[in-house]
């Protein structure tokens, strides 16, 4: 049978959940602390039984929810970095070479038969990938393919059929499907535009950097032990260098990243001294370091944090 978010008959759902609201509050559980459209965006995705894209800048957490979602619901999480070139193989399956080659030389001319040919080609010697891993899981897994964007487009049109059929067809063995699909999250930073064909068959939401006291939250559930004063300094001190011209613009991991540093050197009060040091927590290219070096003193605002 297959499980819904709200109501039975929607593939790819992971988990009976009542609403958005509740699904806000099963994730805040498992430290993942959406807002409401994004967790409507999620619920909506489950109930329906689509792929769910989420877009956004790096660092917003949009790999995060796939691994939150997979704890809620007590799934399976399979994990596809996309990556340029990665072609249907490295996604799919391999067979393992070396050991076919192996079991060859172990069985010797005289015993290469049909049959051996056959068990040259069996299930023992296929390799998953995270694709056919997925598929076979079904609905026991959420499926993470991770930054699409960085695939070609060529990659791009073979996942969209993957995505149609969830199943796919090995010669050597025959047509290999799952009772059901698994639950599918995307994630793209937007550094090409995806195909209008894969757009139309997911359900669509953009992660935004998180406003100020969202973001105080995100880093007391993750970073309880940086104390508040810190946090909040270091949350405001991160949306003013968002604000700048930066070749890359910190994400919440790295506000996070900060405060910690902070708290281990036990800083109790940001100030140039301090935080100087400190800068490479936060922000990971040099001209960036520079720029916000130069404008601490806009940067925590007159007192210092």
């Amino acid at each position: 049978m297959t499980h819904t978010a709200g109501g039975p008959g929607a593939p790819g759902a992971i988990g009976p959940v009542a609403g958005p609201g509740e699904l806000q509050d099963r994730l805040a559980g498992n430290h993942y602390l959406a807002d409401r459209g994004l967790a409507t965006a999620i619920y909506l995705a489950m109930t329906l039984g689509q792929p769910l894209l989420l877009e956004g800048e790096a660092g917003v957490g949009k790999t995060e929810v796939a691994k939150a979602l997979a704890t809620t619901f007590g799934r399976r999480l399979v994990r596809l970095q996309c990556y340029e070139g990665i072609d249907a193989n490295q996604a799919l399956y391999e067979w393992d070479y070396p050991r076919q080659l192996l079991f060859l030389r172990a069985l010797g001319e005289r015993h290469a038969a049909d049959s051996a040919i056959d068990d040259l080609f069996g299930e023992r010697f296929l390799i998953e990938r995270p694709l056919l891993t997925a598929i076979r899981a079904g609905a026991s897994a959420v499926l993470l393919i991770d930054e699409i964007d960085r695939a070609d487009d060529e990659f791009e049109a073979f996942l969209l059929e993957i995505l149609s059929d969830f199943q796919i067809t090995v010669p050597e063995i025959g047509t290999i499907a799952g009772s059901q699909p698994p639950f599918v999250v995307l994630t793209s930073n937007r550094t090409r535009e995806l195909h209008d064909a894969l757009k139309r068959r997911c359900l669509y939401h953009w992660i935004d950097y998180p406003d100020l006291e969202r973001e105080i939250a995100i880093v007391r559930e993750r970073a309880p032990d940086v104390p508040a004063d810190i946090t909040r300094a270091v949350a405001a001190a991160v949306a003013r260098l968002r604000s700048l011209d930066l070749v890359k613009r910190p994400g919440v991991a790295e506000t996070i990243s900060w405060g910690r540093a902070l708290a281990v050197l036990g800083v109790t009060r940001l100030d140039r001294e301090d935080v100087t040091p400190t800068l490479g927590a936060v922000l990971k290219e040099r001209d960036d370091i520079a720029r916000a070096a130069a404008m601490l003193e806009d940067i925590f605002g007159e007192d210092g944090g």
